[in-house]
């Protein structure tokens, strides 16, 4: 009898693992806790190639934030400032600002620009957020928006030649691809791992669509599409990732050629790095007790968000400084977290960073991540937390963790709590 008790006490113990005084604060409810009320996203689609590569940025934001103007219910005089992630487009903050006027908003509407590179639209929340918690504005709408087709990433800038002859600083000066062999080479990170892990991220990609989980966290948009043969224009509704590439196996990913043949050890492919992509996400934001004065109805709890800086040469890795830094700052253990979204920029980086971290790998991405879906820069941070509040919902779980590596050198992270 003595040994069933002891078994059944240590089974409620791992029960109870994650029901952590830390876990249990971040849950409890304030009403000054920044909260989301609404949170969408566009398909992400195979730049030059997929139903968004004709939309420029301007397009692409007014159909997202018409979106949440309409069905969020919100009176958009409300609004007071609009945070947009963006790293590619020439005269963004002139985009962010005439979007947001004829996406239906009034003059009193402001609009910024964030850029932190792949993390951009986690830090446009960020920014929102601040405003909030600080005073200076009541509502917010952080995004993340990227049409990598109409303003493709044309590598890093010139720089001077006191950064070209800088250690450290020159590393900036490394294509994304040669830092994902840097990862692989440091730290042992096998073809194989590699292949298996973007094969995972294929499989988790598929089920989820097949079984309808990705279809509240994608607002469907009119678009028009360019034959590039015929001249022929056409209206097309763009509402399916379109990456997922159905029946992927780590043999078949295993078959395809170095992208980087320049660069050793060579085992990055086009099968297993992120796909060049286009598409935008938002999230509505305000302190709890404005949420309850409007009748606006609570998603979640943005907790906080972080950020560290690495050797730009091992970009990469920077989740397993920054998940471990805004974690600390909780006195959150990796037990006390029920998902975790970590940006795929590569699977070199992946499979490090789940590994460096000890991560249950069935939290890690249930859905797939920018290997299957995409990576359009500015937006994957904003469509993480998308993709994660759905994916909590659909799980009946509350916390998560969302983090990205950044290209020059830096990783961020972030808390957020379901409130399904």
């Amino acid at each position: 009898m003595a040994s069933a008790q002891q078994r059944l006490s240590s089974i409620q113990g791992h029960l109870q693992a994650g029901d952590s005084a830390a876990r249990k604060a971040l849950l409890s409810k304030n009403p000054d806790d920044i909260v989301i009320t609404y949170a969408t996203r566009t398909a992400l689609t195979k730049a030059r190639k997929g139903a968004l590569k004709d939309t420029t940025i301007d397009d692409l934001l007014i159909a997202l934030l018409t979106n949440v103007r309409e069905k969020s219910k919100l009176d958009p005089s409300l609004v007071e400032d609009v945070c947009v992630g963006n790293v590619l487009a020439p005269g963004a903050a002139y985009s962010a600002r005439s979007a947001v006027l004829a996406a239906g908003y009034p003059v009193t509407a402001s609009a910024s620009i964030a850029n932190r590179f792949c993390s951009s639209g986690l830090l446009a929340i960020q920014q929102i957020a601040n405003q909030i918690q600080t005073g200076s504005i009541d509502i917010g709408i952080g995004v993340g928006a990227e049409s990598m087709s109409t303003t493709p990433d044309s590598g890093p800038a010139a720089l001077s030649e006191t950064v070209r002859n800088h250690p450290i600083a020159s590393q900036n000066q490394m294509p994304m691809g040669q830092t994902s062999e840097n990862v692989a080479g440091q730290f042992e990170i096998t073809r194989q791992m590699m292949d298996e892990f973007a094969a995972r991220s294929y499989q988790r990609a598929e089920h989820a669509q097949k079984n309808g989980w990705v279809v509240d966290e994608i607002t469907p948009i009119k678009v028009k599409v360019k034959d590039p043969k015929s001249g022929e224009v056409r209206e097309v509704v763009a509402d399916r990732d379109d990456g997922v590439r159905y029946g992927t196996t780590a043999e078949g990913l295993s078959k395809i050629r170095a992208a980087f043949p320049q660069w050793q050890p060579g085992r990055t492919t086009g099968g297993n790095a992120s796909q060049i992509t286009d598409g935008a996400a938002a999230v509505l934001l305000m302190k709890r007790s404005r949420a309850q004065e409007l009748g606006q109805p609570i998603l979640a709890k943005f907790c906080g968000a972080t950020v560290a800086g690495l050797e730009p040469r091992i970009m990469g890795i920077g989740p397993t400084l920054a998940i471990p830094k805004i974690m600390g700052k909780f006195g959150l253990q990796k037990e006390d977290v029920d998902v975790f979204e970590i940006n795929e920029a590569f699977a070199s980086m992946g499979v490090y960073c789940v590994d460096k971290l000890g991560l249950d790998v069935a939290k890690v991405n249930p859905r797939g991540g920018a290997i299957a879906l995409g990576h359009p820069l500015g937006c994957t941070g904003a469509r993480q937390v998308v993709t994660v509040l759905s994916e909590l919902r659909r799980q009946n779980k509350r916390l998560a963790v969302t983090s990205m590596c950044v290209g020059t050198g830096m990783g961020m992270a972030g808390v957020f709590v379901s409130e399904h």
